[in-house]
């Protein structure tokens, strides 16, 4: 049995920025309302025909095997996580091991919205603890933009996400008291359509429907989000899932060095940081900037985290994440 340490980080997030009164020129909103609500100021938009959710993962990629020390032909694996393919299928796992010219080697794609990340990297952490592999590249990214509705309709719900993407290599750690020490995941799927895209999907409204239709008031296309139930389902079940893994541990909440909550929202984050009785030096958000790029937003935050030296060895660090789903779940890592 062995533990998998993150052996090198990377993210990449498109030039193009979107502030706040730039999103009110073409909705009926200001920054004002979207900071209380959410504490976003800007989010990054890619540019049509620059980026996509593969190529943003590449990009992250790149930089992450390249501070891992890791040989781009030692990856065995790539788990990619998104909710936003760039095609309904293939997913992007298979088009990231092209493009990086990777081994013919196993490619994932692991649809869990804004846990993606976490499941993502629990895939990976198992496949490295039963000695199966040994380095797999693990990535989270996704491209909102191009699907919000971007007038005063759904100005609820598009003011909140951004793209961009970042990317963890995994690799074996013998040391046991190193590394990710467990993860922990969880799922309520009869509040699934409290956070949804409904279309198109094979099960009610597919592309023939669609374009059969041609009905310009159907949003079911568009994200839906039922918010406040969101928030307040999200708020007890980061705590539990925090608890979960201390407890697994025997770990105090005294123990965390550094805990990277999933960049849905300042307000749960900030709720979660008071409830924990932790400190601005223990908890680290950027979605005041990015926005939530759901599957992203993790290895976006983790990787700024280390950059900026918030994050060193020995250091114990929880990561955890709640969404669509309902999914949710954690890790803690001994860094």
């Amino acid at each position: 049995m062995y533990h998998s340490k993150i052996a090198g980080l990377g993210y990449y997030v498109p030039e193009n920025v979107v502030t706040n009164d730039d999103l009110s020129k073409i909705i009926d909103t200001n920054d004002e309302w979207i900071q209380e609500r959410t504490g976003i100021q800007e989010r990054r938009h890619i540019i049509k025909g620059e980026d996509t959710t593969t190529s943003m993962g590449v990009k992250a990629a790149k930089i992450a095997i390249e501070r891992s020390g890791v040989a781009k032909e030692d990856i065995d694996f790539v788990v990619f996580a998104t909710l936003s393919p760039d095609f309904y299928f293939p997913g992007p796992g298979v088009l990231v091991q092209r493009d990086l010219g990777l081994r013919t080697v196993g490619a994932l794609d692991v649809r869990n919205q804004c846990s993606g990340f976490i499941y993502a990297l629990s895939v990976a952490d198992q496949y490295i603890k039963t000695g199966m592999y040994k380095n797999i590249l693990v990535i989270g990214s996704e491209v909102h933009s191009t699907g919000l509705d971007m007038t005063s309709r759904g100005r609820g719900v598009s003011v909140i996400f951004g793209d961009g993407a970042g990317a963890a290599v995994l690799s074996r750690e013998e040391d046991l008291t190193k590394g990710i020490l467990s993860t922990h995941l969880h799922s309520e799927g009869q509040h699934a359509e409290e956070l949804i895209v409904k279309a198109p999907g094979m099960g009610g409204r597919w592309i023939t429907d669609i374009l059969a239709d041609n009905d310009p008031d159907d949003e079911s296309y568009f994200p839906y989000m039922n918010g406040q139930f969101v928030f307040k389902n999200a708020v007890v079940r980061f705590s539990e899932v925090i608890n979960e893994g201390l407890q697994a541990n025997n770990l105090e909440v005294s123990d965390i060095d550094m805990l990277i909550p999933h960049q849905a929202n300042l307000r749960i984050s900030q709720f979660i940081q008071k409830k924990f009785n932790l400190t601005d030096d223990q908890v680290y958000n950027n979605i005041q900037k990015y926005g939530n790029t759901t599957a992203a937003s993790i290895p976006i935050a983790l990787t700024e985290a280390w950059e900026q030296g918030k994050i060193k060895s020995g250091d114990t660090v929880v990561l955890a994440a709640f969404g669509s789903g309902f999914t949710w779940g954690s890790a803690i890592i001994k860094w």
